[in-house]
């Protein structure tokens, strides 16, 4: 007799809706695949209150504070927890340990299992982006992480090192990465059109060489990601004399930021791209050149998976196969500019990677999540 699937409620502590960045893809991704296979509510925070009319896939019901006041949420504990009775739920999952507190509160009102979702491990991400008080986070998100009744992380790396350096059970914890929607490589026809549509819409040569960089841009590491193109890589790539552009994409950059792009002539600033598979697939390379924050990049994975050839310091390379990626992505020492220039140099014009078929099967959602279905606890 099949196992009946449980019934799960998802708490999300900050704005996910629209998923535009991967952060919020992460866990809005996972949902969405979860709920093909098992029955899903969504409580998100209130500034989610779009995605009631918008989304079709989820149940949505924004009405919890945003972390930043999250000790309010007090006062919708009743509600929660009539919630869990009205739906049947049998698991809590908590994103990201900002809730956490309000897990185990639940936990003990209902006797409903937590599973603690980490994107990322918090504390580390402060401390690199010069936050008071990460110390402090770390020693709360340590203690949510021990009583948890299991643990999910976003790589490999992350979960390794909770069990090492916190004491988290490694008998309940696991792995449940960033995954894609794609199913195989992009085909050659598909990249060719996209470059010359690249190169088109922006007066280009067919010889020069396009590369990209693309994330959330008042975010700490990548804004010292950008000092890192404008100051350390632009300088190398014009001293070697090669035709090239860097189109530069994303969210939320602060005005100092845009200028400087803006007045760099091998930079392209494009800002906000609704499609952004255009440049993943129309580019000759994605450059990731950083050394900061911690948590898997996840435009890397969104990269590989156009068939793009990847260029990423030690430290953004974490949580990636490094064997079966070989081909495609070149990872190099952290600050070592020279080095990370010469291999730009070096890429060639519309060369297209064969991506491993098993990199699609590792990452699809509907695999990530039927394999996270049976590492919940019973």
């Amino acid at each position: 007799m099949p196992q009946k699937k449980p019934n799960v409620l998802g708490i999300v502590s900050f704005k996910v809706f629209p998923a535009l960045m991967g952060g919020q893809k992460y866990i809005v991704d996972y949902y969405r695949a979860l709920s093909k296979q098992t029955n899903v509510v969504l409580a998100v925070s209130k500034d989610n209150k779009e995605a009631v009319l918008t989304e079709k896939e989820l149940n949505v019901l924004p009405f919890l504070f945003n972390h930043w006041y999250g000790f309010l949420n007090l006062i919708y504990c009743f509600k929660l927890v009539q919630i869990i009775k009205r739906e049947k739920i049998d698991i809590i999952i908590i994103n990201h340990s900002y809730f956490g507190w309000l897990g185990i509160l639940l936990r003990w009102l209902t006797g409903k299992k937590l599973v603690i979702k980490s994107a990322n491990l918090e504390a580390y991400r402060f401390r690199d982006m010069g936050r008071w008080g990460w110390q402090a986070y770390e020693v709360y998100e340590k203690w949510v992480h021990q009583k948890a009744d299991r643990n999910f992380f976003i790589s490999d790396e992350e979960r390794i090192y909770a069990i090492e350096y916190w004491g988290i059970n490694p008998t309940i914890s696991y792995t449940v990465p960033y995954g894609i929607n794609l199913a195989e490589p992009c085909n050659l026809f598909d990249k060719t059109e996209s470059r010359n549509t690249v190169l088109s819409l922006h007066n280009l040569s067919v010889e020069t060489k396009l590369f990209l960089f693309n994330g959330t841009l008042d975010y700490t590491p990548n804004e010292d990601a950008l000092y890192i193109i404008l100051n350390e890589l632009v300088p190398r790539l014009n001293q070697a004399k090669i035709k090239y552009r860097i189109f530069v994409c994303g969210v939320q950059i602060k005005p100092n930021w845009e200028l400087q792009l803006l007045a760099c002539p091998t930079i392209i600033y494009k800002g906000f791209v609704e499609n952004i598979q255009l440049y993943n697939k129309g580019t000759d390379c994605f450059i990731c050149p950083i050394t900061l924050g911690a948590g898997v990049k996840t435009k890397i994975t969104d990269a590989i998976a156009a068939s793009q050839m990847v260029i990423a310091c030690k430290k953004s390379a974490d949580g990636f196969n490094k064997n079966m990626l070989s081909k495609q992505l070149i990872v190099l020492d952290d600050y070592n500019w020279d080095g990370f220039a010469k291999a730009m140099i070096q890429i060639s014009v519309n060369e297209i990677p064969e991506t491993p078929i098993a990199f699609y099967s590792a990452l699809n959602w509907a695999n990530i999540v039927r394999d996270s279905l049976l590492y919940l606890p019973k």
